[in-house]
Protein backbone atom coordinates (compact mmCIF):
# COMPACT_ATOMS: atom_id res chain seq x y z
CA UNK A 1 0.00 0.00 0.00
CA UNK A 2 1.19 3.46 -1.18
CA UNK A 3 0.17 6.59 0.72
CA UNK A 4 0.84 9.65 -0.61
CA UNK A 5 0.96 13.21 0.16
CA UNK A 6 0.71 16.61 -2.21
CA UNK A 7 1.18 20.04 -0.91
CA UNK A 8 -2.05 22.13 -0.83
CA UNK A 9 -2.92 24.29 -3.63
CA UNK A 10 -3.97 27.96 -3.55
CA UNK A 11 -7.24 28.85 -1.16
CA UNK A 12 -9.38 31.63 -0.87
CA UNK A 13 -8.26 32.83 2.94
CA UNK A 14 -9.95 31.76 5.45
CA UNK A 15 -12.17 29.08 4.15
CA UNK A 16 -10.87 25.53 5.11
CA UNK A 17 -8.86 23.04 2.89
CA UNK A 18 -10.80 20.00 2.23
CA UNK A 19 -8.48 16.80 3.19
CA UNK A 20 -8.72 13.96 0.54
CA UNK A 21 -6.91 10.62 1.90
CA UNK A 22 -5.17 8.64 -1.13
CA UNK A 23 -4.24 4.91 -1.24
CA UNK A 24 -2.92 3.57 -4.51
CA UNK A 25 -2.48 0.03 -5.34
CA UNK A 26 -1.36 -2.00 -7.72
CA UNK A 27 0.32 -2.04 -11.05
CA UNK A 28 1.99 1.10 -12.80
CA UNK A 29 -0.89 1.29 -14.83
CA UNK A 30 -3.17 1.58 -11.76
CA UNK A 31 -0.80 4.28 -10.55
CA UNK A 32 -1.10 6.05 -13.85
CA UNK A 33 -4.64 7.05 -13.17
CA UNK A 34 -3.66 7.61 -9.59
CA UNK A 35 -1.86 10.11 -10.76
CA UNK A 36 -4.58 11.72 -13.15
CA UNK A 37 -6.90 11.72 -10.27
CA UNK A 38 -4.27 13.10 -7.85
CA UNK A 39 -3.60 16.23 -10.29
CA UNK A 40 -7.12 17.11 -11.08
CA UNK A 41 -7.75 17.00 -7.32
CA UNK A 42 -4.75 19.83 -6.85
CA UNK A 43 -6.07 21.40 -9.59
CA UNK A 44 -9.14 22.22 -8.08
CA UNK A 45 -7.63 23.02 -4.17
CA UNK A 46 -7.72 19.75 -2.36
CA UNK A 47 -4.85 18.83 -0.05
CA UNK A 48 -3.87 14.96 0.37
CA UNK A 49 -3.38 13.61 3.60
CA UNK A 50 -0.84 10.65 4.13
CA UNK A 51 -3.75 9.25 6.86
CA UNK A 52 -6.79 8.23 6.95
CA UNK A 53 -8.02 9.95 10.35
CA UNK A 54 -6.99 13.59 9.21
CA UNK A 55 -9.01 13.42 5.45
CA UNK A 56 -12.33 14.54 5.50
CA UNK A 57 -12.70 11.19 2.87
CA UNK A 58 -10.57 8.95 1.96
CA UNK A 59 -10.34 7.90 -2.11
CA UNK A 60 -8.61 3.81 -2.55
CA UNK A 61 -7.20 3.02 -5.74
CA UNK A 62 -7.95 -0.55 -5.92
CA UNK A 63 -6.53 -3.85 -7.58
CA UNK A 64 -8.16 -7.18 -8.75
CA UNK A 65 -6.50 -8.94 -10.68
CA UNK A 66 -5.49 -12.01 -8.19
CA UNK A 67 -6.82 -13.51 -5.12
CA UNK A 68 -4.30 -11.57 -2.78
CA UNK A 69 -4.87 -8.33 -4.79
CA UNK A 70 -8.55 -8.76 -3.92
CA UNK A 71 -7.64 -9.20 -0.63
CA UNK A 72 -5.73 -6.49 0.16
CA UNK A 73 -7.71 -3.98 -1.51
CA UNK A 74 -11.11 -5.33 0.29
CA UNK A 75 -8.73 -5.22 3.35
CA UNK A 76 -8.05 -1.51 2.77
CA UNK A 77 -11.17 -0.56 1.90
CA UNK A 78 -12.28 -1.85 5.59
CA UNK A 79 -9.25 -0.29 7.33
CA UNK A 80 -10.50 3.09 5.67
CA UNK A 81 -13.89 2.29 6.45
CA UNK A 82 -13.00 2.34 10.18
CA UNK A 83 -10.85 5.09 10.66
CA UNK A 84 -12.74 7.64 8.59
CA UNK A 85 -15.72 6.38 7.01
CA UNK A 86 -16.19 7.93 4.18
CA UNK A 87 -14.82 6.49 1.23
CA UNK A 88 -14.38 6.19 -3.05
CA UNK A 89 -13.65 3.31 -4.59
CA UNK A 90 -12.14 3.30 -7.78
CA UNK A 91 -9.73 0.93 -9.82
CA UNK A 92 -9.73 -2.73 -11.33
CA UNK A 93 -12.13 -4.52 -8.16
CA UNK A 94 -14.43 -1.69 -8.58
CA UNK A 95 -15.12 -3.31 -11.85
CA UNK A 96 -15.66 -7.03 -10.73
CA UNK A 97 -18.72 -8.55 -10.14
CA UNK A 98 -19.39 -10.92 -7.07
CA UNK A 99 -21.22 -14.52 -7.82
CA UNK A 100 -24.46 -12.98 -7.76
CA UNK A 101 -23.92 -10.27 -10.44
CA UNK A 102 -23.74 -7.70 -7.52
CA UNK A 103 -20.66 -5.19 -7.61
CA UNK A 104 -18.42 -7.23 -5.11
CA UNK A 105 -17.35 -3.91 -3.51
CA UNK A 106 -20.83 -3.30 -2.66
CA UNK A 107 -21.57 -6.26 -1.63
CA UNK A 108 -18.48 -6.27 1.23
CA UNK A 109 -18.61 -2.79 1.73
CA UNK A 110 -21.75 -1.30 1.70
CA UNK A 111 -21.21 1.69 3.14
CA UNK A 112 -19.05 3.43 0.88
CA UNK A 113 -19.74 6.65 -0.84
CA UNK A 114 -18.98 5.35 -4.48
CA UNK A 115 -17.33 2.64 -6.48
CA UNK A 116 -16.19 3.01 -9.99
CA UNK A 117 -13.76 0.78 -12.35
CA UNK A 118 -10.26 1.92 -13.64
CA UNK A 119 -9.17 4.72 -15.65
CA UNK A 120 -12.22 6.97 -14.41
CA UNK A 121 -11.31 10.12 -13.34
CA UNK A 122 -14.17 12.26 -13.70
CA UNK A 123 -16.37 9.86 -12.38
CA UNK A 124 -14.07 9.93 -9.08
CA UNK A 125 -14.20 13.89 -9.54
CA UNK A 126 -17.54 13.60 -9.83
CA UNK A 127 -18.00 11.43 -6.56
CA UNK A 128 -15.84 13.77 -4.49
CA UNK A 129 -17.63 17.39 -5.84
CA UNK A 130 -20.36 15.48 -3.81
CA UNK A 131 -19.43 14.50 -0.55
CA UNK A 132 -16.72 17.28 -0.18
CA UNK A 133 -17.29 20.24 -2.92
CA UNK A 134 -14.46 22.01 -4.64
CA UNK A 135 -12.65 25.11 -2.84
CA UNK A 136 -11.09 26.38 -5.14
CA UNK A 137 -11.30 29.95 -6.84
CA UNK A 138 -11.03 29.00 -10.54
CA UNK A 139 -8.41 32.28 -11.55
CA UNK A 140 -5.88 31.15 -9.16
CA UNK A 141 -5.81 27.21 -9.90
CA UNK A 142 -2.54 25.96 -9.57
CA UNK A 143 -0.63 22.17 -9.66
CA UNK A 144 1.94 22.47 -7.13
CA UNK A 145 4.65 19.45 -7.78
CA UNK A 146 3.41 18.85 -10.91
CA UNK A 147 5.18 18.70 -14.48
CA UNK A 148 2.73 21.07 -16.78
CA UNK A 149 1.12 19.26 -18.89
CA UNK A 150 1.93 15.99 -17.32
CA UNK A 151 0.19 16.82 -13.53
CA UNK A 152 1.43 14.82 -10.91
CA UNK A 153 3.22 12.23 -10.35
CA UNK A 154 3.88 9.76 -7.74
CA UNK A 155 7.24 8.24 -8.02
CA UNK A 156 10.13 10.05 -7.59
CA UNK A 157 11.10 12.99 -9.63
CA UNK A 158 13.86 11.42 -11.41
CA UNK A 159 11.28 8.45 -13.78
CA UNK A 160 8.28 8.11 -14.80
CA UNK A 161 5.45 5.95 -16.26
CA UNK A 162 4.15 6.92 -19.22
CA UNK A 163 0.88 5.16 -20.14
CA UNK A 164 -0.04 4.87 -23.82
CA UNK A 165 -3.43 2.80 -24.18
CA UNK A 166 -6.01 1.44 -22.07
CA UNK A 167 -7.56 -1.97 -21.95
CA UNK A 168 -6.85 -4.78 -24.05
CA UNK A 169 -8.24 -6.90 -27.21
CA UNK A 170 -6.65 -10.68 -26.38
CA UNK A 171 -8.85 -12.76 -24.13
CA UNK A 172 -5.93 -14.80 -22.49
CA UNK A 173 -8.02 -17.36 -20.04
CA UNK A 174 -6.52 -16.95 -16.97
CA UNK A 175 -6.91 -13.15 -17.45
CA UNK A 176 -9.80 -11.25 -16.15
CA UNK A 177 -8.60 -7.85 -17.37
CA UNK A 178 -10.54 -6.67 -20.18
CA UNK A 179 -13.70 -7.60 -18.38
CA UNK A 180 -12.33 -4.39 -16.23
CA UNK A 181 -10.70 -2.30 -18.21
CA UNK A 182 -12.11 -2.69 -21.35
CA UNK A 183 -10.66 -3.27 -24.90
CA UNK A 184 -7.84 -1.41 -26.61
CA UNK A 185 -8.06 2.52 -26.18
CA UNK A 186 -5.09 4.06 -27.72
CA UNK A 187 -4.37 7.95 -26.49
CA UNK A 188 -3.73 10.29 -29.51
CA UNK A 189 0.10 10.36 -30.37
CA UNK A 190 0.43 13.67 -29.63
CA UNK A 191 -1.37 13.67 -26.19
CA UNK A 192 0.97 11.25 -25.70
CA UNK A 193 4.04 13.39 -27.04
CA UNK A 194 3.01 16.11 -25.23
CA UNK A 195 3.16 14.72 -22.12
CA UNK A 196 6.44 12.94 -22.11
CA UNK A 197 7.84 16.67 -23.54
CA UNK A 198 6.77 18.06 -20.42
CA UNK A 199 8.22 14.97 -18.41
CA UNK A 200 11.71 15.23 -19.70
CA UNK A 201 11.38 18.75 -19.35
CA UNK A 202 10.67 18.72 -15.85
CA UNK A 203 13.69 16.56 -14.92
CA UNK A 204 12.58 13.22 -15.82
CA UNK A 205 15.81 11.10 -16.43
CA UNK A 206 13.94 7.79 -17.29
CA UNK A 207 10.90 7.32 -18.91
CA UNK A 208 8.66 3.79 -18.58
CA UNK A 209 6.60 3.36 -21.13
CA UNK A 210 3.28 0.65 -20.39
CA UNK A 211 -0.07 -0.32 -21.25
CA UNK A 212 -1.74 -3.69 -21.18
CA UNK A 213 -0.38 -4.76 -25.08
CA UNK A 214 2.49 -2.25 -25.82
CA UNK A 215 2.98 -3.43 -29.22
CA UNK A 216 -0.85 -3.04 -30.11
CA UNK A 217 -0.65 1.02 -29.42
CA UNK A 218 -2.38 2.35 -32.70
CA UNK A 219 -4.44 -1.20 -33.87
CA UNK A 220 -8.13 0.54 -32.62
CA UNK A 221 -7.28 3.41 -34.43
CA UNK A 222 -6.23 1.60 -37.55
CA UNK A 223 -2.35 3.45 -36.80
CA UNK A 224 -4.19 6.88 -38.19
CA UNK A 225 -2.16 9.85 -38.27
CA UNK A 226 -2.07 12.05 -35.96
CA UNK A 227 -0.13 15.55 -35.36
CA UNK A 228 2.93 16.68 -33.06
CA UNK A 229 4.10 20.21 -33.40
CA UNK A 230 2.35 20.71 -36.37
CA UNK A 231 4.37 17.28 -38.32
CA UNK A 232 2.24 13.86 -38.88
CA UNK A 233 2.82 11.20 -36.83
CA UNK A 234 1.48 7.61 -36.62
CA UNK A 235 -0.41 5.99 -34.15
CA UNK A 236 2.15 2.93 -33.73
CA UNK A 237 4.70 2.01 -31.78
CA UNK A 238 7.40 2.09 -34.06
CA UNK A 239 6.71 5.96 -34.53
CA UNK A 240 6.22 6.76 -31.11
CA UNK A 241 9.32 5.13 -30.00
CA UNK A 242 10.92 6.86 -32.55
CA UNK A 243 9.64 10.40 -31.47
CA UNK A 244 9.84 9.78 -27.67
CA UNK A 245 13.91 9.03 -28.47
CA UNK A 246 14.21 12.35 -30.37
CA UNK A 247 12.40 13.86 -27.19
CA UNK A 248 14.89 12.17 -24.52
CA UNK A 249 17.93 13.05 -26.89
CA UNK A 250 18.38 16.21 -25.72
CA UNK A 251 17.77 15.41 -21.82
CA UNK A 252 20.27 12.15 -21.87
CA UNK A 253 17.53 10.67 -20.63
CA UNK A 254 16.17 7.08 -21.15
CA UNK A 255 13.36 4.72 -22.73
CA UNK A 256 12.29 1.69 -21.53
CA UNK A 257 9.87 -0.21 -23.06
CA UNK A 258 7.10 -2.68 -21.14
CA UNK A 259 4.43 -4.90 -21.66
CA UNK A 260 5.65 -5.68 -24.96
CA UNK A 261 3.60 -8.84 -26.77
CA UNK A 262 6.32 -10.58 -29.21
CA UNK A 263 5.13 -9.91 -32.57
CA UNK A 264 6.45 -9.58 -35.71
CA UNK A 265 6.59 -5.91 -36.24
CA UNK A 266 9.02 -5.57 -32.44
CA UNK A 267 11.90 -6.44 -34.73
CA UNK A 268 11.58 -2.64 -36.18
CA UNK A 269 12.30 -1.64 -32.82
CA UNK A 270 15.53 -3.47 -32.49
CA UNK A 271 17.83 -1.52 -34.62
CA UNK A 272 16.75 1.60 -32.19
CA UNK A 273 17.86 -0.10 -29.15
CA UNK A 274 21.41 -1.10 -30.86
CA UNK A 275 21.87 2.62 -32.31
CA UNK A 276 21.32 3.28 -27.99
CA UNK A 277 18.16 6.00 -29.30
CA UNK A 278 16.12 3.45 -26.68
CA UNK A 279 17.27 0.68 -23.85
CA UNK A 280 17.94 -2.09 -25.36
CA UNK A 281 15.68 -3.46 -22.65
CA UNK A 282 12.15 -5.28 -23.25
CA UNK A 283 9.31 -6.42 -20.80
CA UNK A 284 8.06 -9.31 -22.83
CA UNK A 285 5.18 -11.43 -20.85
CA UNK A 286 5.58 -14.93 -22.73
CA UNK A 287 3.84 -16.55 -20.06
CA UNK A 288 4.69 -20.11 -21.44
CA UNK A 289 6.57 -21.80 -24.33
CA UNK A 290 4.23 -24.97 -24.90
CA UNK A 291 2.42 -24.37 -27.70
CA UNK A 292 -0.27 -26.62 -26.63
CA UNK A 293 0.18 -24.16 -23.35
CA UNK A 294 -0.29 -21.53 -24.80
CA UNK A 295 -3.21 -22.49 -26.50
CA UNK A 296 -5.05 -23.42 -24.04
CA UNK A 297 -4.34 -19.55 -22.66
CA UNK A 298 -5.07 -18.30 -25.95
CA UNK A 299 -1.85 -16.29 -25.97
CA UNK A 300 -1.49 -13.73 -28.77
CA UNK A 301 1.25 -14.08 -31.50
CA UNK A 302 3.36 -17.02 -32.68
CA UNK A 303 4.48 -18.40 -29.25
CA UNK A 304 5.92 -21.43 -30.73
CA UNK A 305 8.64 -18.99 -32.48
CA UNK A 306 9.62 -17.16 -29.75
CA UNK A 307 13.00 -18.87 -29.50
CA UNK A 308 13.85 -18.06 -32.86
CA UNK A 309 12.70 -14.36 -32.61
CA UNK A 310 14.61 -13.75 -29.47
CA UNK A 311 18.01 -14.76 -31.47
CA UNK A 312 17.32 -12.55 -34.22
CA UNK A 313 16.88 -9.87 -31.77
CA UNK A 314 20.19 -10.76 -29.77
CA UNK A 315 21.32 -10.92 -33.27
CA UNK A 316 20.63 -7.28 -34.32
CA UNK A 317 21.20 -5.99 -30.64
CA UNK A 318 23.52 -8.06 -28.42
CA UNK A 319 23.37 -6.45 -25.63
CA UNK A 320 19.48 -6.90 -25.19
CA UNK A 321 17.94 -7.59 -21.82
CA UNK A 322 14.65 -9.48 -21.47
CA UNK A 323 12.58 -9.79 -18.59
CA UNK A 324 9.28 -11.63 -18.81
CA UNK A 325 6.73 -13.15 -16.53
CA UNK A 326 5.52 -17.02 -16.45
CA UNK A 327 2.73 -19.36 -14.75
CA UNK A 328 3.91 -22.41 -13.96
CA UNK A 329 0.81 -25.23 -13.22
CA UNK A 330 -1.44 -23.93 -15.78
CA UNK A 331 -4.53 -26.58 -16.12
CA UNK A 332 -3.99 -29.54 -18.06
CA UNK A 333 -0.11 -28.90 -17.95
CA UNK A 334 1.78 -31.98 -17.96
CA UNK A 335 5.37 -32.91 -16.81
CA UNK A 336 6.58 -32.77 -20.20
CA UNK A 337 4.93 -28.97 -21.18
CA UNK A 338 6.99 -28.01 -17.96
CA UNK A 339 10.30 -29.24 -18.88
CA UNK A 340 9.80 -27.85 -21.92
CA UNK A 341 9.46 -24.59 -20.24
CA UNK A 342 12.55 -25.07 -18.47
CA UNK A 343 14.70 -25.60 -21.41
CA UNK A 344 13.41 -22.53 -22.93
CA UNK A 345 14.21 -20.37 -19.87
CA UNK A 346 17.84 -21.64 -20.44
CA UNK A 347 17.84 -21.58 -24.19
CA UNK A 348 16.65 -18.13 -24.56
CA UNK A 349 19.09 -17.47 -21.79
CA UNK A 350 15.73 -14.98 -20.00
CA UNK A 351 17.92 -12.11 -17.73
CA UNK A 352 15.27 -11.26 -15.61
CA UNK A 353 12.31 -14.10 -14.95
CA UNK A 354 9.19 -13.74 -12.27
CA UNK A 355 6.76 -16.48 -11.89
CA UNK A 356 3.30 -17.16 -10.18
CA UNK A 357 1.89 -20.40 -9.58
CA UNK A 358 -1.75 -20.52 -11.33
CA UNK A 359 -3.90 -19.11 -9.29
CA UNK A 360 -7.50 -19.86 -10.29
CA UNK A 361 -9.37 -15.75 -10.72
CA UNK A 362 -13.15 -15.59 -10.25
CA UNK A 363 -14.53 -15.01 -13.72
CA UNK A 364 -11.17 -16.34 -15.87
CA UNK A 365 -11.90 -18.98 -18.57
CA UNK A 366 -8.83 -20.83 -17.58
CA UNK A 367 -11.17 -22.05 -14.35
CA UNK A 368 -13.46 -24.33 -16.92
CA UNK A 369 -10.26 -26.21 -18.34
CA UNK A 370 -9.87 -29.86 -17.73
CA UNK A 371 -6.88 -31.16 -15.32
CA UNK A 372 -6.94 -28.47 -12.44
CA UNK A 373 -3.43 -29.10 -10.70
CA UNK A 374 -3.25 -29.05 -6.69
CA UNK A 375 -1.74 -26.18 -5.05
CA UNK A 376 1.12 -28.28 -4.03
CA UNK A 377 2.15 -29.39 -7.87
CA UNK A 378 1.60 -25.62 -8.74
CA UNK A 379 3.90 -24.41 -6.28
CA UNK A 380 6.42 -26.62 -6.77
CA UNK A 381 6.77 -26.15 -10.19
CA UNK A 382 6.85 -22.93 -9.71
CA UNK A 383 9.51 -23.08 -7.14
CA UNK A 384 11.65 -25.13 -9.66
CA UNK A 385 11.25 -22.77 -12.54
CA UNK A 386 12.61 -19.74 -9.99
CA UNK A 387 15.62 -22.10 -9.38
CA UNK A 388 16.80 -22.50 -12.98
CA UNK A 389 15.81 -18.98 -13.98
CA UNK A 390 18.07 -17.84 -11.20
CA UNK A 391 20.46 -19.70 -12.39
CA UNK A 392 20.52 -18.18 -15.86
CA UNK A 393 20.24 -14.80 -14.66
CA UNK A 394 22.95 -15.21 -12.23
CA UNK A 395 25.21 -16.64 -14.66
CA UNK A 396 24.19 -13.74 -17.03
CA UNK A 397 25.13 -11.18 -14.47
CA UNK A 398 28.75 -12.62 -13.78
CA UNK A 399 29.33 -11.40 -17.35
CA UNK A 400 28.72 -8.03 -16.45
CA UNK A 401 31.59 -8.11 -13.64
CA UNK A 402 34.93 -6.23 -15.11
CA UNK A 403 32.43 -4.01 -17.49
CA UNK A 404 31.78 -0.28 -17.27
CA UNK A 405 28.32 1.02 -17.02
CA UNK A 406 26.24 3.96 -16.64
CA UNK A 407 24.21 3.92 -13.50
CA UNK A 408 20.59 6.23 -12.61
CA UNK A 409 21.30 7.15 -9.11
CA UNK A 410 18.19 6.06 -6.38
CA UNK A 411 19.58 6.63 -3.39
CA UNK A 412 22.65 8.68 -2.01
CA UNK A 413 22.97 9.31 1.42
CA UNK A 414 25.91 12.08 1.92
CA UNK A 415 26.01 12.47 -1.54
CA UNK A 416 27.06 9.41 -2.12
CA UNK A 417 30.11 9.55 -0.16
CA UNK A 418 29.10 6.41 1.77
CA UNK A 419 27.98 5.03 -1.51
CA UNK A 420 24.08 4.50 -2.91
CA UNK A 421 22.01 2.19 -5.05
CA UNK A 422 21.54 3.15 -8.38
CA UNK A 423 20.38 0.77 -11.57
CA UNK A 424 21.88 0.03 -15.02
CA UNK A 425 19.51 0.01 -18.49
CA UNK A 426 19.38 -3.81 -17.50
CA UNK A 427 17.18 -2.90 -14.45
CA UNK A 428 13.44 -1.33 -14.59
CA UNK A 429 12.60 -0.02 -10.90
CA UNK A 430 11.10 -2.38 -8.20
CA UNK A 431 10.86 -5.39 -10.38
CA UNK A 432 14.39 -6.10 -11.24
CA UNK A 433 17.64 -6.14 -9.60
CA UNK A 434 20.12 -3.30 -8.64
CA UNK A 435 23.20 -1.61 -8.62
CA UNK A 436 24.87 -1.26 -5.77
CA UNK A 437 26.98 1.35 -5.70
CA UNK A 438 30.54 1.62 -3.36
CA UNK A 439 31.85 4.90 -1.50
CA UNK A 440 33.94 6.55 -4.34
CA UNK A 441 37.79 6.32 -4.20
CA UNK A 442 38.15 10.17 -5.99
CA UNK A 443 37.08 12.40 -2.92
CA UNK A 444 35.97 15.09 -5.32
CA UNK A 445 33.43 12.02 -7.01
CA UNK A 446 29.74 12.32 -5.63
CA UNK A 447 26.78 10.87 -6.23
CA UNK A 448 23.30 12.89 -6.50
CA UNK A 449 19.90 11.33 -6.53
CA UNK A 450 18.04 11.48 -10.17
CA UNK A 451 21.73 12.07 -12.21
CA UNK A 452 23.59 8.90 -14.47
CA UNK A 453 27.01 8.21 -12.93
CA UNK A 454 29.68 5.92 -14.41
CA UNK A 455 30.42 3.13 -12.56
CA UNK A 456 32.91 -0.26 -12.76
CA UNK A 457 31.23 -3.60 -11.89
CA UNK A 458 33.24 -5.55 -9.48
CA UNK A 459 30.93 -8.17 -8.09
CA UNK A 460 27.62 -10.09 -8.98
CA UNK A 461 25.24 -10.74 -5.91
CA UNK A 462 22.47 -12.16 -6.24
CA UNK A 463 19.82 -10.43 -8.33
CA UNK A 464 22.09 -7.24 -7.64
CA UNK A 465 25.56 -5.75 -9.37
CA UNK A 466 28.29 -4.04 -7.36
CA UNK A 467 30.27 -0.90 -8.68
CA UNK A 468 32.66 0.89 -8.00
CA UNK A 469 31.96 4.87 -8.96
CA UNK A 470 34.36 6.39 -11.32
Amino acid sequence: MSEVLVPPSSVAAGQPVPRVGFVSLGCPKALTDSELILTQLSAEGYQTSKTFEGADLVIVNTCGFIDDAVKESLDTIGEALAENGKVIVTGCLGAKQAQGGENLVRQMHPSVLAVTGPHATQEVMDAVHQHLPKPHDPFIDLVPNAFGDAGIKLTPRHYAYLKISEGCNHRCTFCIIPSMRGDLVSRPVGDVLKEARALFEGGVKELLVISQDTSAYGVDVKYRTGFWDGKPVKTRMLELVQALSELAEPHGAWVRLHYVYPYPSVDEILPLMASGRVLPYLDVPFQHSHPEVLRRMKRPASGEKNLERIQRWREICPELVIRSTFIAGFPGETEEEFQHLLDFVREAQIDRAGCFAYSPVEGAAANEIPGMLPPEVREERRARFMAVAEEVSIERLQRRVGATMQVLVDSAPAMGRRGGVGRSYADAPEIDGVVRLLPPEKISKTLKVGEFTRARIVAAEGHDLVALPI
